[in-house]
């Protein structure tokens, strides 16, 4: 590029995006050589909009992409239609863009078609497996191919990256910005009435909702918890549930007149941070809550089969267990009963960062020529 970079512009869609992409925003908003520019794409909405608010950013450019039951399809097109007219008019020095999410895919295939340098923020995890997580996977790799800087969260995610014969010199280890969101979430003096119904038992925080686990996978995973709860009597479970119409009758069929199960709507960042900073431990098939729940002590019961954060499952922060019903049982109430493998658990060292990794994000942009 011949000059110290100008022009970053800052490219998601998501909420586990915005979530990790906030913090970004708002560090490189406070450098003074460096104008930053925010476009969503509204892949999420309202979700979306919720984290936004959260952390005070403005976007200057909003896609709007979402709409009813969108596809696969729907999304890779709209967003590639619409996102080309901003990148002409702003000719940004580098894009941004987060993850694995669909936005992050065709918007790096965007700057591919217009030669535009692109910034990958948490890159180089890997299951090796495209089709899971679906289609998180396939994007996450492609998206390496194309990028020039790779923001890479942990020192795993850098040797793929060399496995994959990227350059050296364009990989940077800077922890993850998911952990840089908590200072600006979790409040000591938080409160909210589902913690009042929960108080004097333990609290677990559930959630689950990918593509992958739809179905019998997900039947599994509620059928074991709603076993759990009936054999213990000081356990509740809050469920944040997804909006999907599919899981939504799942869980109410086999959750139903189950009264220490609280099937709720999805919570916005700070009420999902500040719940899960008081729960007693988290069981989930999603990705960012495998690095947030580990830096906040809590012991995370990973409802897959596979993980691209397998630095958590070393660290001793994150267990592997599927979807099989008589596994999540017996892990689950494992670490009910026995009181030094859930210590274990939630003493680990975080894997994930020291919540700087936006400072060294923003302190690479401003140094590159």
């Amino acid at each position: 590029m011949g000059t110290k970079v100008k022009k970053v512009m800052l490219v998601f869609g998501t909420r586990p995006e915005a979530i990790k992409m906030c913090p970004l925003v708002n560090e490189l908003k406070r450098r003074k050589g460096i104008s930053t520019t925010v476009c969503v794409t509204g892949q999420h909405r309202e979700m979306l909009d919720q984290v936004l608010e959260v952390f005070d950013v403005e976007p200057d450019y909003d896609l709007c992409i979402m709409q009813p039951k969108q596809t696969l399809f729907d999304i890779t097109t709209n967003v590639l239609e619409n996102i080309k007219n901003v990148l002409t008019e702003e000719k940004p020095d580098v894009v941004l863009v987060h993850g694995d999410t669909s936005t992050t895919f065709v918007s790096a295939l965007a700057c591919f078609y217009l030669q535009i340098p692109l910034g990958h923020v948490e890159a180089g995890l890997r299951t090796y497996n495209i089709y899971s997580p679906y289609p998180e996977e396939f994007n996450r790799q492609a998206v390496s191919l194309i990028s020039k800087y790779n923001f890479a969260p942990t020192e795993k995610a850098k040797q793929n990256l060399l496995a994959e014969k990227r350059n050296a010199d364009d990989i940077y280890v800077t922890g993850n910005t998911a952990i840089d969101a908590l200072k600006t979430t979790v409040a000591q003096d938080y409160s909210h009435p589902l913690l009042d119904w929960a108080k004097g038992s333990r609290l677990i925080l559930l959630t689950a909702h990918r593509r992958e686990n739809l179905g019998k996978p997900l039947e599994n995973i509620f059928s074991a918890i709603k076993k759990i709860v009936e054999e213990f009597d000081d356990i509740k479970v809050i469920y944040p549930i997804h909006m999907n119409p599919v899981i939504r009758e799942t869980a109410n069929r086999i959750f139903k007149e189950t009264d220490r199960i609280s099937i709720v709507d999805p919570f916005d960042v700070l009420d999902f941070h500040n719940v899960m900073a008081r729960a007693y431990m988290v069981l989930t098939d999603s990705g960012g809550i495998q690095e947030e729940a580990p830096s906040l002590g809590k012991p995370v019961l990973v409802l897959r089969d596979t993980t691209e954060r397998p630095e958590g499952v070393e660290a001793g922060t994150l267990k592997l267990v599927g979807t099989d019903k008589k596994n999540l049982y017996n892990e689950f109430k494992t670490l009910l009963t026995d009181e030094k493998a859930y210590h274990a658990m939630s003493i680990a060292a975080n894997p994930y960062g020291d919540g700087l990794a936006s400072k060294r994000i923003a302190d690479i942009l401003e140094g590159i020529g």
